[in-house]
């Protein structure tokens, strides 16, 4: 639910868990090929290198523009300089 207290634009990427499940997805269509793994190493090399390949292609992808996330939380933080209650603005 903390989700829901960002602006609309940040709220609709990070309510589901669509590139998770894409990331699993992703795991398990790999997996299927190998079928079967001669130990638990194999497999951790190869979750750790789709993961690292994620990771290299991350920053590339701009999903969410942050400037505006901080703006919104600098206006946040504005609103509770001297109050007890959060005020987010809408």
């Amino acid at each position: 639910m903390a989700v829901m207290a960002l602006p609309e634009k940040y709220r609709k990427r990070l309510r589901t868990t669509n590139m998770q499940e894409r990331l699993n997805e992703e795991i398990s269509r790999r997996e299927r090929v190998i079928r079967s793994f001669p130990n638990d190493d194999s497999a951790l090399r190869l979750i750790g290198a789709l993961l690292a390949k994620q990771n290299e292609t991350w920053p590339e992808r701009r999903c969410l523009d942050m400037q505006e996330y901080h703006e919104w939380a600098a206006a946040c933080a504005a609103a509770r300089e001297g109050k007890d209650v959060v005020a987010l603005p809408g």
